[in-house]
């Protein structure tokens, strides 16, 4: 079975961006990110309401990397520490080999190639460094631009699952994307 350990914590580089440790001074990016209805409209979680609210969302992103459960990166252009994103491993299975990567993005920076040129990047550090065997993806089969993104990272279509989570007084499809490593 894998073991991950995130300590030190690995910052990451592509071409264009760093990939580094979230921290409270990125609050108020998070607090957008995380607050914005429309940033939001695909992920069934709460919107956070304050700033509070957005430092216990660091708070717990840091804890999943302390306990070495999950990992997130604050994406930033490499000559910016300006919080542009997310990115990171959630719900990981040491067991399975296996990871879910998810990612959000200020709407600002959406069609900038960003989300792939970190996607890409993520993939690549899952296989080799956190040796995975598979990384999925879980998205709302509305969240055309998400699919598009895993599409053109080579993620395969591996279920659609009807009303398999109830949020909010309703029941909601969720679309599982995979990639094996090669």
């Amino acid at each position: 079975m894998l073991e991950f350990n995130f300590s030190p914590f690995p910052i990451i580089e592509t071409e264009r961006l760093l990939l580094r440790r979230i921290t409270n001074d990125d609050v108020n990016e998070i607090f957008e990110l995380r607050s914005n209805p429309d940033t939001m409209k695909y992920i069934p979680r709460p919107l956070v309401k304050n700033t509070e609210d957005a430092l216990e969302h660091i708070a717990m992103i840091e804890d999943k990397i302390v306990t070495n459960v999950g990992i997130n990166w604050g994406i930033t252009f490499k000559d910016s520490s300006k919080l542009l994103g997310i990115i990171g491993y959630y719900r990981m299975q040491p067991e399975n080999y296996r990871a879910e990567i998810g990612y959000m993005l200020l709407p600002d920076f959406h069609g900038k190639g960003i989300i792939p040129e970190a996607v890409n990047r993520l993939i690549r550090y899952g296989f080799d460094d956190l040796k995975l065997h598979s990384i999925e993806a879980v998205i709302d089969p509305a969240n055309l631009a998400s699919e598009k993104v895993l599409q053109k990272c080579g993620f395969i279509k591996e279920a659609h699952l009807k009303e398999s989570e109830f949020y909010e007084g309703r029941f909601l499809d969720k679309v599982i994307y995979s990639l094996l490593d090669k």
